[in-house]
């Protein structure tokens, strides 16, 4: 095959789609490069699958020898998908998933390797143009290619491509992919952005976007194969549409209006059997009523959305009767578990998070070990979990699964913006949040109760933070915004649109799109429509609690926080640990030595905390000229004597020094063991030896 190859100029770069070289036995395989960074996506495409939705699946891999790294693991390769591999896996899926036919079922997997890297461009949204690419020139329907570009604000100037420094000193960092028409798909925080400006970023973004697809089209000129056919969607008897919409859609929506999650689902099911039970009385034949049930509740499905979309576009009113703005009852409690540091429940509607704050020590913070990147480690965390008997089911508990450490994730990064810095606050930082009852949007109820939880635990952030999920329903022309969505409402929907932040502004924001793209105009009238929520809520949590608690819990440790010289710290840690695990141990606290020096001794014990300050300070003391010392003799020599001032310190007595009248022999004064009162006379700057005087110590003493 022959190679092909494009490129684009985005933010000042070059961007180079290629195919031909790699992967030939793939269905689609490109390289994306820009700078050093490159990246291989492969697209295949298998046999129609029996699933009623796309089997798509999306895989990121990080490859340590792209990197110039070794695995740290003990097994020394790659192994399981990270949480950066699982984000930006999601990251793909999610703008792609929309593009391609609704009626499409064929297993289609799509996987992104990192063949290299340069830290000064990231591989995230290389891998996700390059599923476009791989896609588009390949025989799967995708009906549209996307692409997608990261974007960075940095002193009030957008860039793309930023490296990782520059995005940890931007106010503004977004992931937003697109088609040519309108952005489909955002991902990013802020540090509390208005929503003009949120615009404006992804206006910007969305001008790179569309040059990034024409070169994926010109690369699918160049090298792209014939599109496989996709069967019609299978249509249903109209005869029994017809029967179900004239029998059913009274009951419906009788049943559609109930505001209760359960009581509704159990209302519209009889709703449905009952027509069911109708449309094949008399009906003898298994196989017919078999075939007129299937079709009867497709039908019914079908006809459930229908009702929904047009109550909203011409009512104005929604599922639980509540206005396309109108946010559910809020109900905030904190301080609701006695040992946790910090613990707050937060309930909306039927959707409802328990949130546990933790404060901890340098040596709980998360070690993150990626490929490519320095050790480095967290001091903020937050775990989001959603187990089954939130929503009434029944199911094994394994590990989280991608969709929980997306929404983790979000939450984690909302509350950003307004924690404390560690030099103010030297604690390490953890939020859990269990979603105990969800219908709707309980990642945003997350940050609502993470927010009340540090809080309640004395953690003095900069603002409150709330989030809202937003809706949308679309027909033609005319649509509606929906505020604060029912679980409903996101799978009837067309969108769902989640804004945290605090009064002043946008602090994390996530979009997803089930249509192909959706317009500036929506965009504005959403994140509008969802700061007016946002600071209801706001409102709402502040009367559970307003502001953080003036002090820390009483069962947290207090941190004493001070420094060392850094030549003193090897005499903290002491042989092998041997030292500090020592103090730890006799006083009951925990002591962290940092490489600058600094010192923290955390306790809830205050006496705890003075004995070991004590420890530390007597074996970290330094000596002072002119100040007197009472000191053991080490050492007697024929010029003088050692001196120990305190526990690892030693000064010379030179024997003119040792008295006032003359001495003929070191030990006709001092002998080893003896207690003697010396003074500092001299230190010297480049080797630290000190020089003590016995005769002005006895001088000053008199």
């Amino acid at each position: 095959m022959e190679i092909q190859s494009v490129s684009v100029e985005v933010g000042g770069r070059t961007m180079t789609f290629e195919t031909g070289l790699l992967a030939k036995q793939a269905d689609g395989a490109v390289v994306v490069r820009v700078g050093d960074s490159a990246v291989l996506v492969t697209a295949v495409t298998g046999e129609p699958a029996r699933f009623d939705f796309l089997p798509l699946t999306c895989e990121y891999q990080d490859r340590n020898g792209a990197f110039g790294t070794i695995p740290g693991n003990y097994f020394k390769r790659e192994g399981r998908s990270n949480e950066r591999e699982t984000l930006i896996a999601r990251m793909i899926d999610r703008p792609i998933r929309p593009q391609f036919p609704k009626q499409y079922r064929n297993e289609t997997q799509v996987i992104a390797t990192v063949l290299s890297y340069d830290e000064t461009v990231d591989t995230d949204t290389l891998a996700m143009c390059g599923a476009s690419a791989a896609l588009h020139i390949s025989n799967a329907p995708l009906q549209r290619p996307i692409a997608g570009v990261r974007v960075s604000s940095i002193d009030g100037s957008l860039i793309t491509h930023p490296s990782r420094a520059q995005m940890e000193d931007a106010d503004l960092n977004l992931v937003v992919a697109g088609t040519v028409d309108a952005v489909c798909m955002v991902e990013g925080g802020a540090n509390e952005m208005s929503e003009d400006a949120m615009m404006d970023a992804m206006d910007f973004a969305h001008g790179e976007i569309k040059k990034i697809i024409g070169a994926i089209d010109e690369l699918r000129a160049l090298a792209g194969v014939e599109k496989a056919e996709v069967p019609p969607a299978k249509e249903l008897d109209p005869e029994i549409v017809s029967f179900v919409e004239e029998n059913g859609t009274a009951s419906l929506t009788e049943a559609m209006s109930i505001a209760g999650k359960h009581e509704r689902k159990v209302a519209l099911k009889a709703a449905r059997n009952a027509v069911i039970d109708r449309l094949v009385s008399g009906e003898e034949d298994e196989e017919v009523v078999e075939a007129k049930t299937s079709a009867a509740k497709e039908a019914w499905e079908k006809l459930i959305g229908k009702v929904m979309r047009k109550q909203v576009l011409t009512q104005r009113t929604r599922i639980d009767g509540r206005a396309t703005d109108e946010i559910r009852f809020i109900d905030s409690r904190v301080s609701v578990a006695a040992k946790a540091h910090g613990s707050a429940v937060f309930t909306r509607g039927e959707t409802q998070t328990f949130v546990t704050a933790a404060l901890g020590m340098e040596m709980d913070a998360q070690r993150i070990d990626y490929a490519g990147t320095q050790e480095q480690f967290r001091r903020w965390m937050l775990t989001y979990n959603f187990p089954p008997f939130c929503t009434g089911e029944a199911r094994m508990l394994r590990g989280p699964k991608r969709r929980e450490i997306g929404h983790g994730n979000l939450a984690h990064r909302s509350l950003i913006p307004v924690l404390p810095s560690a030099e103010d606050f030297p604690y390490v930082l953890r939020c859990c949040s269990d979603v105990l009852e969800s219908n709707g949007s309980s990642s945003m109820a997350s940050v609502c109760g993470s927010t009340l939880a540090l809080m309640d635990a004395g953690v003095p952030l900069k603002a409150p933070v709330a989030g809202i999920a937003m809706g949308l329903i679309k027909e033609g022309d005319d649509f509606a915004v929906l505020s604060d969505i029912l679980g409903d409402e996101d799978h009837l929907g067309d969108m769902d649109f989640k804004v945290t932040g605090t009064k002043n502004g946008i602090t994390a924001f996530q979009m997803d799109t089930k249509i192909d793209s959706v317009s500036r105009e929506i965009m504005a009238k959403a994140l509008g429509q969802a700061r007016e929520g946002r600071i209801h809520i706001l409102d709402e949590m502040a009367k559970a609690i307003s502001e953080p608690r003036e002090d820390i819990a009483s069962n947290a440790p207090r941190i004493t926080k001070f420094k060392v010289n850094q030549e003193k710290i090897r005499d903290i840690i002491g042989p092998g640990g041997r030292t500090i695990r020592g103090m730890q141990e006799e006083c009951g606290v925990r002591i962290t030595v940092e490489d600058d020096g600094t010192v923290l001794i955390a306790s809830s014990d205050a006496a705890a905390t003075d004995k070991a300050l004590g420890m530390i300070q007597e074996l970290t003391r330094e000596a002072e000229i002119g100040k007197l010392y009472l000191g053991v003799v080490k050492r007697c020599v024929d010029f003088g004597a050692f001196i120990e001032i305190f526990p690892g310190t030693e000064g010379l007595v030179h024997i003119s020094h040792l008295a006032n009248e003359r001495v003929e022999k070191t030990t006709d004064v001092v002998n080893e063991g003896d207690e003697v009162l010396v003074r500092v006379i001299e230190i010297d700057k480049r080797s630290g030896k000190i020089r003590l005087s016995r005769k002005e110590a006895l001088e000053a003493a008199l």
